[in-house]
C-alpha cells in the first residue's frame, strides 16, 4: 500500500479502536507508531519519532498550565463556590418563567471561568440545580437538559483543558486561546438564557414550574460573601492574562494559590480533601499529557503519509470554497461527536484540516474556537454524550432516564449549532478581545 492509503487506514483504525473502548492515547500512539514503521520499513525511525514526540510535547514549559488549572478547578469545586454562585443567581431569576434554568446557566458560566471542566460542572449542578427545579415542579427533562447544555460552557470559557490541547496541536498561544474563548462562551450563555425564555413563552409545558411564592431576596451582605471570592479569582486569572501581567502558567499558579486561600478561609479544606485534590490533579494531568504525546506522534504520522496534502488536493480539485470546507469540517465533527469525546475529535481532525485552513490566511485561534464549540456539541448527543451520562450517574434518580437527559439536552445542542454558525460567519466575534 502507498503511504496515503496506510495513513487513511490508520485513521479508520484509530476511530474503530476508540469506539471499541481502547484508551484514546494508546489507540493514537500505537497505530501511529506501527503505521510509521510500515511506511518506512524502519523500526528505529519510528522509535526516534516517538522520542521526539515526547520531548516536544509534555516537556514544554507551557503545559505546566495543565496541572495548575486542574488543581485550581478541583479546589474551587471542593470549596463549594459553585453552589454559592447558583444560590445568588437563583434569587435573581426565581420569579421569571424558567428562571431557575436561567440561574443555572449563569452560575455555570461563572463556575466555568474557575474550573474549565464540563464534567465538574455537570456533576456539581446535577446535585445543586436539578433537585431545586424538581421541587418547583419543573419538567424533569427541562431540568436535566439545562444542566447538560450549560455544562459545556466549562470547555469554552477559559481556562479550558480543550483549548490547551488545541493550542498544542495547532502550535498556538495558550493565552490567546483563553482570551479568544471569552466572547464565544458568553455568547453561548446569553443564547441559552434567550432560548429558555423562548421555551417558557412558547412551550410552557416543556419548561413546567410554578410561581415561587416563598421568594425572598438574599441580603446584600450574603450576596457579597458568596460572590466576591469567585469574582476575585476570575479577575486574578483572566485579568492577569489579559493585562499581560501574568503568563498562562503564572496565572494558573496564582489562581491555584488564591483558590487554596479561599478554601482555607471558608474552612472547607481539610488535609484529606487537599490530598484528594492533589491525587486527582495527578491523574487528570497524566491522562491529558499522555493524550498530547500520542497526538504529537499522530501528527507526524499524518505528515509522513501526506494525508493532509492529499485531502487538500481533493478539495482543490472539487473547487471547494471556504464555506464548503467549513461545512465538511462541522459535519465531520458532529458525526464523530456521536462516537467520540471532545479530546479525541480535536486530536483526530485538527491535524487533517490545519494544512487546508492555514494557506487561506485564516486565524488558527479562531479555528480553534470553532473546533472546540463544534466538538462540544458531541457532549450532548447520543450515544456517547458524556455530560448526559455524568448527569444521569450523579442524580441516580429512577424518575429520570438517560433518554430524558438526551431529549432535554437536544434544544441546547441546537442552540450551540446556531452559535457555531454565527462564529464561522463572523470570525471577529472570536477575535474581538485579541484585536
Amino acid at each position: 500500500m502507498s503511504p496515503v492509503e496506510l495513513g487513511t487506514w490508520s485513521v479508520v483504525a484509530i476511530v474503530v479502536l476508540i469506539y471499541m473502548g481502547v484508551y484514546i492515547p494508546i489507540a493514537l500512539g500505537v497505530v501511529s507508531f506501527v503505521t510509521i514503521w510500515l511506511m518506512r520499513d524502519n523500526f528505529d525511525l519510528a522509535m526516534n519519532l516517538l522520542k521526539i514526540a515526547v520531548s516536544d510535547s509534555v516537556m514544554e514549559y507551557t503545559f505546566a498550565t495543565v496541572p495548575l488549572f486542574t488543581f485550581m478547578g478541583l479546589i474551587v469545586s471542593k470549596a463549594g463556590l459553585g453552589s454559592d454562585v447558583y444560590e445568588v443567581m437563583s434569587t435573581g431569576f426565581r420569579r421569571v418563567k424558567g428562571g431557575i434554568g436561567m440561574a443555572t446557566v449563569g452560575a455555570n458560566a461563572v463556575f466555568a471561568a474557575v474550573t474549565g471542566s464540563s464534567i465538574a460542572s455537570a456533576s456539581v449542578f446535577s446535585k445543586v440545580s436539578v433537585p431545586q427545579m424538581l421541587a418547583y415542579d419543573y419538567n424533569p427533562r427541562f431540568a436535566v437538559g439545562v444542566v447538560a447544555g450549560s455544562s459545556v460552557l466549562g470547555m469554552i470559557i477559559p481556562p479550558s483543558a480543550m483549548l490547551i490541547i488545541y493550542s498544542f496541536v495547532a502550535e498556538q498561544s495558550v493565552g490567546e486561546m483563553f482570551l479568544a474563548g471569552v466572547v464565544p462562551g458568553l455568547m453561548l450563555a446569553v443564547a441559552y438564557v434567550g432560548a429558555i425564555w423562548a421555551m417558557g413563552r412558547f412551550t410552557p409545558n416543556f419548561v413546567g414550574g410554578r410561581p415561587a411564592s416563598d421568594y425572598e431576596m438574599l441580603p446584600w451582605r450574603i450576596i457579597a460573601s458568596k460572590t466576591v471570592p469567585t469574582v476575585s479569582l476570575i479577575m486574578v486569572v483572566l485579568g492577569g492574562i489579559y493585562t499581560g501581567w501574568l503568563t498562562p502558567v503564572e496565572a494558573g499558579a496564582t489562581g491555584s494559590l488564591v483558590a487554596l486561600i479561599i478554601a482555607l478561609l471558608r474552612k472547607s479544606m481539610s488535609l484529606r480533601t487537599f490530598w484528594e485534590a492533589l491525587l486527582e490533579t495527578g491523574h487528570i494531568t497524566a491522562s491529558i499529557l499522555f493524550l498530547i504525546t500520542a497526538a504529537s506522534i499522530y501528527s507526524r504520522m499524518l505528515g509522513l503519509a501526506g494525508l493532509p496534502n492529499e485531502l487538500g488536493d481533493i478539495l482543490a480539485g472539487s473547487n471547494a470554497d471556504f464555506f464548503m470546507i467549513m461545512l465538511l469540517y462541522v459535519i465531520l465533527m458532529l458525526f464523530l461527536g456521536t462516537l467520540l469525546d471532545t479530546a479525541s475529535i480535536i486530536l483526530i481532525v485538527v491535524p487533517l484540516f490545519l494544512p487546508l485552513v492555514e494557506p487561506m490566511g485564516l486565524s488558527l485561534v479562531w479555528f480553534g474556537i470553532i473546533t472546540v464549540v463544534g466538538a462540544e456539541i458531541g457532549l450532548l448527543t447520543p450515544p456517547l454524550g458524556i455530560s448526559c451520562f455524568v448527569i444521569k450517574a450523579t442524580l441516580n434518580d429512577d424518575r429520570i432516564s438517560l433518554k430524558d437527559v438526551f431529549l432535554g439536552a437536544l434544544p441546547f445542542a441546537g442552540v450551540m449549532l446556531i452559535v457555531l454558525i454565527l462564529l464561522i460567519r463572523y470570525p471577529a466575534l472570536s477575535l474581538a478581545i485579541l484585536n
